[in-house]
């Protein structure tokens, strides 16, 4: 069994021309080091392991400065760090990365009745889980942030996409995951806020835009790390 977390990061269209959805998949084998590594991570920086808001790891939080971050607002070095320990975290323990990267404006215009970007992303990253899982022939279960707002129509959407086999642009069967999309809030769970981790990075080096602060090239570093140490894809659409 593997488990799923997915994320996004909304298409803003003054800033970029995509919109990026994707996550982890993580290895039964890994399931348990995997979660006392986050914890102790977790610990190291907020001296607690309470699950809440205010111990939550954002990727845009800790890059920022924001949210549970602001304290250490002039301390990027130490926040820098943070995510060099998330992603070391996350190569020791054999993570699997998927994501998909829509190219808005394109996609609007190749199709007359384009799909929403979210129901899309959603289709074929879950496409692209299961082709991982049939490399490794077994099965999946799927958790997504319960505070989405789009999170009730991805499970009505998963349902339909395991009846009509996968998106109606390069279909493909979803029985490889289980049951369905399972939701909960980010704050309780570390695997999903490891997933908005990753996907943050993958967004912010995978967007196209040249980012030169030495901050963000020892940031860059470590997604580079994380794409060529960990077993990684990325899907462009169209």
């Amino acid at each position: 069994m593997h488990l799923i977390y997915f994320d996004e990061s909304k298409y803003h269209e003054h800033q970029s021309p995509y919109f990026f959805l994707g996550g982890i998949i993580i290895p039964e084998s890994s399931v348990s080091q995997f979660e006392s590594s986050l914890t102790q991570i977790q610990y190291n920086y907020f001296r607690t392991n309470s699950l809440n808001k205010d111990t939550e790891l954002h990727g845009t939080h800790i890059f920022d400065g924001k949210g549970n971050f602001k304290k250490d607002r002039k301390s990027l070095d130490r926040r820098i760090s943070l995510f060099k320990d998330l992603v070391d975290c996350m190569v020791s323990n054999s993570i699997i990365f998927r994501g998909v990267r829509i190219n808005v404006p394109s996609h609007r215009k190749k199709y007359k009745y384009p799909e929403p970007e979210y129901h899309l992303g959603l289709m074929l990253f879950l496409e692209r889980c299961c082709d991982y899982l049939d490399q490794k022939d077994d099965l999946g279960v799927v958790h997504g942030d319960y505070e989405h707002d789009e999170v009730a129509r991805s499970v009505l959407d998963f349902s339909q996409f395991k009846t009509q086999s996968g998106s109606k642009y390069r279909g493909r069967s979803f029985g490889r995951l289980v049951d369905t999309i399972y939701a909960t809030h980010s704050h309780y769970s570390r695997f999903l806020q490891a997933a908005d981790v990753a996907l943050y990075l993958c967004q912010r080096y995978e967007c196209g835009v040249q980012r030169q602060t030495n901050h963000d090239t020892l940031l860059g570093q470590e997604w580079t790390k994380l794409k060529t140490k960990c077993n990684y894809l990325l899907q462009d659409w169209p």
